[in-house]
């Protein structure tokens, strides 16, 4: 069986050839690539190149089929055409929007649609060329501080190699509900660090809050996004496509060594205020293994949905055909009812004898009307004369 090419769209470039990889290329190498490119034309590092921009959305829209091993595989199968292309979600950059701009996409989140936003530039910029401050984290020590928007702040956290195979979870939340990114960075070649896993703040009871969890076994992120286009399409499918959006995190443990965490500031106009904290999965095992078991129930009940789904639009479909007969069977039961009734009240001499009176008595009403005109026409000729 050859190499199957999927056909080109007449708009988009074949996006292996946009992140410039190979079509086996495998994850990371996907990641690293788009990291680079992303921020070679990113808006921030290119106010001269008018160009940038759209060089920048067709690579984060090249990455949002390669980032994603369903929309990799549909798109390897089919092309653009076997590609849910309205899922994917075009980042803002707030650092360039403006403040009239800022404004309108921080109501339409104040309203519960869900913005995508994009790291600055320069704090990505800044990790690569190893020139963030980077404080330590000690395992099971919250540490609270208030970063900037469209800044960040770098955590160290390190961990033993019995620590590393008990797993490690790294949590940031705000009471004051903020808005932030959890993020994780990875060594690169030059020294330098490079984005790898980035977790937006999602609210959660009275509270915002993030996480990145590494125990070992999968775990998965809910993109609230995927369920909001899925009610703009069509709200009553909502309830089907609300597990469509859980994703599997791109890591699941981390090796013995010191690894780098930081809180980006996401808010849109003012300072995000967070508590970051690392732990270790030992002093919370049966956590750990209660997540296993709900991630495990989750992925199953999402393919139950899909099966449930088709279930309900045959009922659905069927309640409405069976419906309207009902109203229609309704109308011609009353109809014939009435028919009858008419029917039966025309039998008998006494019906006969009734409905020949009725109509003397209409005759006469007639009459008595036509009499009446004529006089009421004659008095009005004969006051005329006078």
């Amino acid at each position: 069986m050859g190499d199957v090419r999927p056909v080109a769209s007449p708009v988009h470039r074949d996006p292996y050839e946009v992140l410039g990889v190979p079509r086996d290329a495998t994850a990371q190498q996907i990641k690293s690539a788009y990291r680079k490119l992303a921020l070679r034309y990113h808006p921030d590092k290119n106010a001269n190149n008018p160009q940038a921009p759209d060089l920048f959305k067709e690579v984060a829209y090249a990455y949002g089929i390669l980032g994603d091993p369903e929309k990799r595989r549909s798109y390897d199968i089919g092309g653009f055409q076997a590609v849910d292309l309205d899922g994917l979600d075009m980042e803002l950059d707030l650092s360039n929007l403006g403040t009239v701009n800022t404004m309108f996409v921080a109501l339409f989140s104040k309203l519960g649609v869900p913005i995508k936003t994009t790291i600055s530039a320069q704090v990505l910029e800044d990790a690569l060329n190893g020139t963030v401050t980077i404080r330590p984290l000690p395992l099971g020590r919250p540490f609270n501080d208030k970063v900037e928007k469209q800044g960040a702040h770098f955590y160290g956290v390190t961990i033993s190699p019995d620590q590393a195979a008990a797993g490690v979870v790294v949590r940031a939340t705000s009471v004051a509900q903020s808005k932030f990114k959890l993020l994780y960075f990875e060594q690169e070649e030059n020294g330098g660090l490079g984005l790898a896993i980035q977790e937006d703040s999602i609210k959660t009871g009275k509270v915002t809050s993030a996480g990145l969890y590494f125990l070992h076994f999968q775990v998965y992120r809910l993109d609230p996004a995927v369920n909001a286009l899925a009610m703009a399409k069509d709200p009553d499918a909502a309830f089907f496509k609300k597990l469509e959006g859980l994703q599997p995190c791109e890591m699941s443990e981390l090796k013995p060594g010191t690894h780098i965490f930081a809180v980006y500031g996401d808010n849109f106009f003012k300072a995000a205020s967070y508590t970051i904290e690392a732990c270790c999965v030992d002093a919370c095992q049966k956590s750990a293994e209660r997540l296993r078991d709900v991630e495990g129930q989750i992925l199953a009940k999402r393919a139950e949905l899909k099966q449930f789904e088709t279930e309900y639009r045959e009922v659905l479909a069927r309640f409405a055909a069976v419906t309207k007969k009902y109203s229609e069977e309704k109308v011609a039961v009353d109809e014939l009812l009435k028919l009858r009734e008419s029917i039966q009240d025309s039998f008998g001499t006494a019906k006969k004898a009734e409905d020949e009176e009725q109509a003397a008595a209409a005759a006469a009403a007639e009459d008595g009307h036509d009499k009446s005109s004529k006089k009421r026409w004659f008095n009005f000729r004969a006051d005329t004369r006078m």
